[in-house]
């Protein structure tokens, strides 16, 4: 009879004849001096262990290492910086009740693992780090940040071990909407960086590449939203006087900033601070900004530009009249203008998609425009973009709808404001970070 070779074979080959030692508890602090031959029970209840394999070993060589008491999943077991399948690295092992069977090959490829799971790649070595909410897909680890962290690199992988890229996404806040007739917030701008050895689906504005890291600490700043602006006497703003919307604030990792989206401009021919702004997407246009505020018109999206393009431009305000106004430009498609007759404001621009947290969804929708004023009801505040924009404002005074907020931790545009209403906020942005983390 043929007996298949396998490596669950080589392993009981292995093991025979080891001498198995008394448990070896670790407390942190004192390592383990392995001795060739011999099996090591390690209990890790009171600390982490470092082993350190033989320093002259010969081909055949074996160490065993066994979970004692069943807590290597709290506190490791790692082994001294050594040569394993020809890659330099120092691997731990995490799992609870784990056996590791090592075996010497020769100098070049060094120490190898013949255990019967051959996926636990002792080669490689990944990225480890914290900050953030952490969860997996897959082989994936994702950092997802919906405000301010840190994110605290403490060790980078091989090329076994997927190398020391990430894959990032990064939304800034999405622009408030104005008040009088305004036109809706541009969302934040929206970039995305994919490792390309990894299988998740990216969206059209993938770069093409992740981002480089090193062992450090890395600041994570996550934008707010815009305000919202109001007109006297509005329900939702009874005060004396108008307030002003205000565009989202930026959104940054390491060598990735992305721009707040712009504000949405209100139908008033001055001062300038009424004007739809730029950002990562423009906000959109005030019913009649074209024609009575030639120096406002739709905000443009990706300012300051970027490759890809982190937004779109706001949509244009409606032809003379009583029109609406122009929706927030998107990630995936500019704000579109209002219209005049009846006075229905434009919808916001639409997201755009990705599947870096493992399942598809989309960010950074413009804030759809705000309805023009009677007679040119029944006028409807314009539709938020995907990917979490706000709706616009319908009719007012007495408005039978009010604006919406662009949603939280998706960088979408607030809705505009009616005519003499009250337009929304926009939604903060959001911080994710990908990378393997085992084979």
């Amino acid at each position: 009879m043929t007996t298949k070779i396998t490596d669950k074979n080589i392993s009981n080959l292995a093991n025979i004849g080891v001498q198995w030692q008394s448990v070896f508890t670790g407390d942190g602090s004192t390592g383990l001096t392995a001795v060739a031959g011999r099996g090591y029970f390690i209990d890790t209840t009171s600390g982490t262990v470092t082993v350190t394999l033989p320093a002259s070993p010969s081909a055949g060589d074996v160490v065993i290492l066994k979970d004692y008491a069943r807590t290597w999943g709290t506190n490791a077991v790692s082994i001294a910086s050594t040569t394993f399948d020809g890659a330099s690295n120092n691997p731990s092992f995490s799992t609870n009740g784990q056996t590791v069977t090592l075996v010497y090959m020769d100098g070049t490829k060094g120490w190898s693992l013949i255990n019967e799971d051959t996926t636990t790649g002792l080669g490689a070595t990944y990225i480890s780090a914290t900050g953030g909410t952490i969860t997996t897909s897959g082989d994936y680890k994702i950092h997802s940040f919906t405000g301010d962290g840190c994110f605290a690199v403490s060790q980078v992988g091989n090329p076994s071990g997927g190398g020391n890229e990430v894959s990032y996404l990064v939304i800034a806040g999405g622009g408030g909407g104005d008040n009088d007739n305004s036109g809706g917030g541009g969302a934040g701008g929206f970039r995305e960086g994919k490792v390309s050895t990894d299988p998740y689906s990216a969206s059209p504005l993938n770069a093409g590449s992740g981002l480089t890291i090193t062992t450090t600490t890395y600041p994570i700043t996550v934008g707010a939203g815009g305000d919202f602006g109001a007109h006297p006497g509005t329900p939702t703003y009874p005060g004396p006087t108008s307030t002003i919307g205000t565009p989202g604030s930026n959104s940054v990792f390491s060598t990735i900033t992305s721009t707040g989206g712009g504000k949405g401009g209100a139908d008033l021919a001055s001062p300038s601070a009424y004007e739809a702004q730029p950002g990562g997407s423009g906000g959109g246009a005030g019913g009649r900004a074209g024609p009575l505020n030639p120096v406002g018109g739709k905000g443009l999206g990706n300012t300051p530009p970027t490759s890809p393009s982190q937004g779109n431009d706001g949509g244009a305000g409606g032809a003379p009249g009583n029109p609406g106004a122009g929706g927030g430009g998107g990630a995936g498609a500019s704000g579109t203008p209002g219209q005049t007759t009846p006075g229905t404001g434009g919808p916001g621009g639409n997201g755009a998609t990705t599947s870096i947290t493992g399942s598809p969804t989309t960010y950074a929708g413009g804030g759809g425009g705000g309805a023009g004023q009677p007679p040119a009801s029944p006028g409807e505040g314009g539709t938020g973009g995907s990917g979490g924009g706000g709706n616009g404002q319908g009719t007012s005074p007495g408005p039978t709808a009010l604006a919406t907020a662009g949603s939280a931790n998706t960088g979408g545009g607030g809705g505009g404001a009616g005519q003499d209403g009250a337009s929304a906020t926009g939604g903060k942005g959001i911080v994710i970070i990908r990378y393997k983390f085992q084979n």
